[in-house]
């Protein structure tokens, strides 16, 4: 027997409600900017742990650990003073395939960032002020994000959405910046962008789970399942769809016996 709508909603709300609470915090990337406590740090700490955001949690979170080491637990004064000595020594740095000249550049790129517009959040915010769309503010990320010198190698730890990608990373850190709510898991520090713009963070494990609670119909984890889940979540709540994240990943680890065609 096919979930109805209502069943559906009611099956959404008790897993957000059971997963959007401070116990998510610590086994999550996101513990890593949650251990800071200014602007700053929290908008480069959340990005480099969502940058390195695949493969097993534990694992994530212990390596993002690690590059905040690497740069001294203050990584925003990293970014902007750091020499090329200091810079240097993140060479070794290496999780998966994103390794330490990887680091290096990424260190680089969000130092001309940031002296370009300011931060990381004024870029975004601004951005999408000018353009109203989450889809433009992605491409133009990326575009100025590698508009310095670099190796091909690095352009791969950062999705394309021009080509298609899911961006699942990326908005997986638009998720954090931007979400505020009661709960204190998400920071809601981009007030600029309201949460009704945001796309779903889609990986195997959402859009398989997606799929099961007949929320995506697309085969592949592209942008246009993206699209089309944040759409249908959108009909259970538009003002703040991407808040079923915690739903469908609450969903995967029950690993839920769903009674659905």
């Amino acid at each position: 027997m096919k979930m109805d709508k209502d069943s559906l909603k009611n099956l959404l709300e008790t897993l957000y409600n059971k997963y959007n609470n401070t116990d998510f915090i610590e086994s999550d990337p996101i513990s890593i900017p949650h251990s800071f406590g200014t602007k700053e740090n929290i908008e480069i700490s959340g990005f480099f742990a969502s940058v390195i955001a695949w493969g097993n949690r534990k694992a994530i979170v212990k390596s993002a650990m690690q590059m905040m080491k690497y740069m001294d637990n203050q990584p925003y004064d990293f970014i902007i003073n750091a020499s090329e000595k200091e810079i240097l020594q993140l060479s070794t740095f290496v999780y998966r395939t994103f390794n330490g000249q990887d680091f290096m550049y990424f260190v680089h790129a969000l130092r001309q960032f940031c002296i370009k517009f300011g931060s990381i959040g004024n870029f975004f915010e601004q951005a999408f002020i000018d353009s109203r769309d989450i889809r433009i503010v992605l491409s133009r990320f990326r575009y100025h994000f590698f508009e310095i010198p670099h190796e091909k190698h690095c352009e791969k730890h950062l999705s394309s959405i021009d080509k298609g990608a899911a961006c699942k990373r990326l908005n997986m850190y638009l998720r954090w910046m931007v979400r505020r709510d009661r709960s204190g898991v998400d920071f809601g520090l981009w007030e600029k962008i309201p949460m009704s713009a945001l796309y779903l963070p889609l990986d195997v494990h959402s859009g398989n789970m997606g799929r099961a609670l007949g929320l995506l119909k697309r085969k592949q984890n592209d942008w246009k399942a993206v699209e089309e889940i944040t759409q249908n979540l959108r009909e259970f709540d538009a003002n703040d769809p991407v808040r079923f994240d915690f739903s469908l990943f609450g969903a995967g680890i029950n690993q839920l016996k769903l009674n659905i065609e």
